[in-house]
């Protein structure tokens, strides 16, 4: 009876996101092409139901005026229902808008913590920008190692900006401190080691 049960719920969960993967594919179609309009009925429809990646698309395109006015205030709002959610691109972009006080009131405290979200999932934008704002001292003391060390991850996903930054901040850093923001980046590297990468 359980068993049952669990494979009707399944079924019924895999049954609605088809649907929903289906319209944000025709959505996202939609707007590779230019067709804002039909992108942004899609992407209103899906992100009123809580569909991350279709807040985010809606995010930046309010973001950049794709389709609608630029109004970086509902772009934010967007952005925050996304990455609460965990989308690590729409916490990078809620980030930036902290930073620069775009629809938020300015808050380099808040983009550190949206950045730190996504840093924390992989990303190497939110990684990159996390080390600027430990390098700057922006809404975190200022700290060479740790800026190091996230740009260093960054570096690793190919970000090439974040090598170049890693090498300027190791510039003004002793032998020990890059020692030290090294041994950090490659125990973040352990920690977050998928499972087919331990074996």
């Amino acid at each position: 009876m359980i068993l049952r049960r669990l494979a009707l719920a399944t079924a019924l969960v895999l049954g609605l996101a088809a649907p929903a993967r289906a319209d944000f594919e025709g959505g996202f179609s939609a707007y590779l092409r230019g067709d804002y309009a039909t992108a942004l009925g899609e992407f209103r429809l899906l992100a009123g139901q809580g569909h991350a990646p279709a807040q985010y698309t809606l995010g930046y395109m309010y973001a950049s005026g794709l389709g609608v006015p630029k109004r970086h205030a509902e772009a934010a709002k967007w952005y925050r229902l996304a990455a609460q959610q965990g989308h690590a691109k729409a916490q990078v972009n809620l980030g930036t808008q902290y930073r620069f006080g775009q629809g938020v009131k300015q808050s380099d405290a808040e983009a550190v913590m949206w950045y730190r979200r996504a840093a924390e999932q992989g990303s190497a934008k939110g990684q990159y920008m996390l080390g600027v704002m430990y390098e700057k001292g922006l809404g975190v003391a200022r700290d060479y190692v740790r800026a190091h060390m996230w740009y260093d991850l960054a570096a690793a996903q190919n970000l090439g900006i974040a090598g170049e930054e890693r090498n300027t901040v190791a510039k003004k850093m002793s032998f020990a401190q890059v020692a030290k923001a090294e041994k950090l980046a490659a125990e973040w590297r352990q920690r977050h080691r998928k499972p087919e990468q331990a074996q």
